[in-house]
């Protein structure tokens, strides 16, 4: 998780890139669009994009960047502070919002997984806690849906072994 800054008046630093791609071939800016999704950034404008700097997140958009330049575009990476907290919660709250979505698509489909039994129920829960752990990837501000998805995970989990032991006390 990227920490706010330390003085909580002052808005934190963020790692921004431009970048302009041509029409055509479509397939580049299709890659990218996927690239920057699977990253979580906050979309500022066509062609601009944010997310807290640290030097992971750097790095990814330094990557995206060279892969513009790559297939014929132009790309810059930038660091900035926003001029207010005000204005950086205007970035912050659309990707908390798109996390949440992310947090409760997973906490629905463990629930309704409590309803499997054995390798199904096994299988399910694998999927989804891989996609537990890409969502995090890109969950920087930690809203509260994410504790809540665990928790229906771990239950999930713990459903499945005492379904086992129940089954061992029972086989002769």
């Amino acid at each position: 998780m990227i920490s706010m800054s330390d003085d909580p008046g002052r808005p934190q630093e963020w790692v921004l890139m431009t970048y302009r791609l041509p029409r055509e071939p479509s397939a580049p800016r299709l890659a990218l669009w996927r690239k920057l999704k699977r990253l979580g950034v906050a979309q500022l404008a066509d062609g601009l994009v944010a997310l807290p700097a640290d030097a992971r997140t750097r790095e990814q958009l330094e990557w995206a960047a060279e892969e513009v330049e790559e297939s014929g575009g132009t790309a810059g990476v930038w660091f900035a502070r926003p001029a207010s907290r005000k204005l950086e919660s205007l970035i912050i709250e659309p990707m908390n919002a798109a996390r949440t979505i992310e947090y409760a698509e997973i906490a629905a489909q463990a629930q309704a997984a409590q309803a499997l039994e054995g390798a199904q129920r096994a299988q399910v829960l694998r999927k989804l806690r891989r996609q537990m752990r890409q969502v995090q990837r890109r969950d920087f501000f930690r809203p509260s849906q994410r504790d809540q998805a665990w928790e229906l995970l771990r239950d999930l989990s713990e459903v499945g072994v005492q379904n086992r032991n129940q089954e061992e006390e029972m086989s002769p």
